[in-house]
């Protein structure tokens, strides 16, 4: 089953690029759980969850006592010893809500200690991602900000796929630059770029002129119904059937090393 994980500058479309693949995969009877990595936590919404339904979905980080229990530390404090393995492999079932054939679980973020910090909350993570890619059979979507805090070089390998989304502007691909070289330097060997936003074949040959070494597999058309999917909470795959054929081609290229 393919691991895709989805990075990007905030704003490019990356989570409505998570929402269509999850949906496809999920129409051809495939097992799929999503995974929003995103502090911005919107892809409930770009699935189409109805509002009740995320509405009970709790960020594994802010179950403290859950990872207490997990990682044998103290809730609310900071520093001393806590497990570095701790049991993950029956969260995704406890946890996640479904809804239409996925799975959603939510991270959640961490405040303290920046993005290096080794604290219970970002071991219980690792270790959750650890397990969703390694120890599961089932199609892995995961929504990312522009960063890769919770894979590592113990994980890179199990990538599938890393996509990067980018739109017709200098600021996106210069995120997508540095996003490369963080995902490169752990050993993450199939990134690929997808644009958005896509107006017209000026849109496609910018983005193919300004990243030349980079495998773009594919676009996806600025849509007034992604706009409205958005404003009703539903999601885009029951409005725009160009982007769903799209993202259908997208798709078909994931894994693809030639």
């Amino acid at each position: 089953m393919p691991k895709i994980a989805i990075s990007g500058k905030g704003g490019v479309g990356k989570t409505t690029l998570a929402g269509l693949l999850a949906h496809i995969y999920a129409s051809q009877d495939q097992k799929v759980v999503a995974i929003d990595a995103d502090p911005a936590s919107n892809l409930a919404s770009a699935l189409g969850f109805p509002e009740d339904l995320a509405a009970q979905v709790t960020p594994i980080a802010e179950m403290e006592d859950l990872i207490a229990e997990r990682t044998e530390s103290k809730p609310g404090t900071f520093g001393g010893f806590f497990k570095m393995n701790p049991k993950v492999d029956d969260i995704p079932d406890r946890f996640a809500v479904t809804h239409r054939g996925i799975k959603l679980l939510v991270m959640g973020t961490i405040d303290r200690g920046g993005s290096g910090c080794v604290c219970p909350e970002s071991v219980l993570l690792k270790n959750l991602v650890t397990h969703l890619l390694l120890g599961r059979d089932e199609v892995l979507i995961m929504d990312m900000e522009a960063g890769i805090e919770h894979l590592g070089r113990a994980t890179a390998q199990a990538v599938d796929a890393f996509i990067i989304v980018v739109e017709p502007g200098k600021r996106s691909l210069q995120t997508a630059r540095a996003i490369k070289k963080l995902a490169g330097d752990i050993g993450i060997k199939q990134i690929y770029v997808v644009g958005n936003k896509v107006r017209d074949q000026a849109d496609r040959d910018f983005v193919l002129e300004n990243l030349p070494d980079f495998r773009v597999i594919g676009f996806l058309s600025n849509s007034p119904q992604a706009i409205e999917a958005d404003r009703r909470g539903i999601s885009v795959v029951d409005l725009d059937t160009t982007m769903v054929e799209e993202a259908r081609t997208i798709a078909s290229k994931l894994g693809d090393k030639g």
